[in-house]
């Protein structure tokens, strides 16, 4: 079915799910992901896929459309039409209101079911903020978060470095109001 539709959806657990369009922010910082990404992937034995290519966490679980992916060595596909990853090394989704919850709990439980995945990096886009977790030899993930535009994020399992200032490129946070900044 998803391959004959015009629009794009998600399938969890048997249930379908339409995907809403993004915003200017989304689609720049994924932009702008996949250019510091793609850049810095040519000549390696790794490549990246848009959000066009969907990503299977198991033969019974999510189907879904991460904001970006990165295979290491040959791509792995769910069948002979090769539109469905089953190895990706790193996801990225970047965050928008109505998906940030499920990105970080049901889609991030699927998620760790990939045996190749090593790298799940979230994106804020309305401040400042890569959250990043990485597999670890025992196969915990460790959890650490970047927010200042000076840093960058390191993936070395994909020998890639994410300056928060580029990814952030052309992107205006909203401004904190009066009363937020203001002292009592």
């Amino acid at each position: 079915m998803e391959r004959q539709a015009d629009v794009r959806h998600e399938y969890i657990d048997g249930e379908v799910f339409a995907m809403a369009g993004e915003s200017l922010e989304h689609s720049t910082i994924c932009f702008n992901i996949a250019v510091l990404i793609g850049a810095q992937l040519r000549g390696k034995p790794c490549r990246g896929f848009s959000p066009n290519m969907k990503v299977r966490t198991s033969p019974s679980g999510l189907y879904t459309y991460p904001d970006l992916a990165v295979v290491c060595g040959e791509p792995v596909f769910h069948d002979q039409q090769r539109d469905v990853l089953v190895n990706p090394k790193v996801v990225v989704e970047v965050l928008s209101p109505s998906t940030e919850g499920y990105d970080r709990g049901g889609k991030w439980i699927r998620y760790q079911q990939i045996e190749t995945l090593t790298d799940y990096l979230l994106i804020a886009q309305d401040q400042s903020l890569i959250e990043h977790y990485t597999r670890q030899a025992d196969g915990k993930w460790l959890y650490s978060a970047v927010g200042d535009l000076a840093d960058s994020v390191q993936l070395p399992s994909i020998d890639c470095r994410l300056p928060l200032v580029e990814v952030y490129d052309r992107i205006r946070f909203p401004a904190e109001s009066p009363a937020a900044t203001a002292n009592p």
